[in-house]
């Protein structure tokens, strides 16, 4: 991991989450994944339905980029797309791998856990790459140098299935034969990399691991809330958190339309539109090897850990 520099502390201030537009979009979603999972429980969906979860992983909420996503997938595929969100990557990774939603936007962790029950679909380019990085952030003003002056933080985690958000910081800790538990004074998970960012901007913790992507991204859509916080380190690259389907799907006509879709998303006028919104490039058929780097973290973790 490479590390910037810092600056002197600063005072902390007030954490104040209000409840916004965004927040009700979140919870109305999840109220419709539950009614079209209770639909397919009882045998009500039709064959011509396609069930797409979303995670935290995937940076906006706002209905404009949901409503474009959601129609630029169903004339792509031909099929009634239903946006299905949860809160956190393990209840929304449980659905695919059960076969309960066709496809995903998971993270690169969940998926190599699950390797053998899931394929891969697509995976987004940023910045020219289909990778990005965790960053370790802390408070604008605050004098840390290194990881290790945030030895006995309050330090915020995203998701414990969460590559950038959790697995990266364990790993590096796992290499100097450390742990969360022992290095930090307390940690807690906000179940959101935006969260991450208001968390450590607020005060309510002193350090957080972040998806680097969202942060970049957040920093041009709400720069008063990300110019509190610092980038103090900068994680090795990762695959970008892919969209998965599960493995039984490989070959089939959902699959393959879903795929075709995402591949030549560029050419179209309302999936530019969502890739404009995303700060996204495209997306391509990146080899399952692009994730071999989370794997290894993995098993660094699993041996020292």
């Amino acid at each position: 991991m490479a590390e910037d520099s810092n600056e002197p502390p600063r005072k902390s201030g007030k954490c104040a989450w209000p409840l916004t537009r965004r927040v009700l979009l979140g919870g109305a979603l999840s109220l419709t994944a539950t009614h079209v999972l209770a639909e397919s429980a009882e045998g009500g969906r039709g064959t011509d339905i396609l069930r797409f979860g979303l995670t935290p992983v995937f940076l906006s909420n706002d209905l404009d980029v949901l409503d474009e996503l959601q129609t630029f997938l169903s004339r792509k595929t031909g099929r009634d797309v239903q946006l299905v969100t949860q809160r956190t990557y393990q209840e929304v990774t449980a659905l695919l791998v059960a076969g309960s939603l066709e496809a995903a936007w998971i993270c690169g962790y969940p998926f190599r856990k699950f390797r053998d029950e899931l394929t891969l679909v697509a995976t987004p380019l940023w910045r020219g790459r289909p990778l990005y990085q965790s960053y370790l952030i802390v408070g604008e003003e605050r004098g840390a140098t290194s990881l290790e002056d945030c030895r006995g933080d309050i330090h915020a985690f995203s998701d414990p299935d969460s590559n950038s958000g959790y697995l990266v910081t364990k790993a590096y800790l796992a290499e100097r034969h450390l742990n969360e538990a022992s290095f930090f004074r307390r940690t807690f998970f906000t179940y959101g990399h935006r969260n991450v960012i208001r968390a450590v901007a607020s005060g309510l913790a002193n350090s957080g691991s972040v998806d680097g992507y969202v942060w970049e991204v957040m920093r041009n859509i709400e720069p008063e809330l990300v110019t509190r916080t610092k980038v103090l380190v900068k994680s090795s690259w990762h695959g970008f958190p892919p969209v998965a389907a599960p493995a039984k799907l490989k070959g089939t006509t959902v699959l393959e339309s879903l795929r075709s879709a995402f591949l030549d998303i560029a050419s179209d006028p309302v999936g530019r539109s969502v890739l404009q919104r995303l700060q996204l490039d495209g997306f391509v058929d990146a080899p399952p090897s692009t994730f071999d780097s989370i794997a290894a973290n993995i098993d660094l973790v699993r041996r020292l850990g």
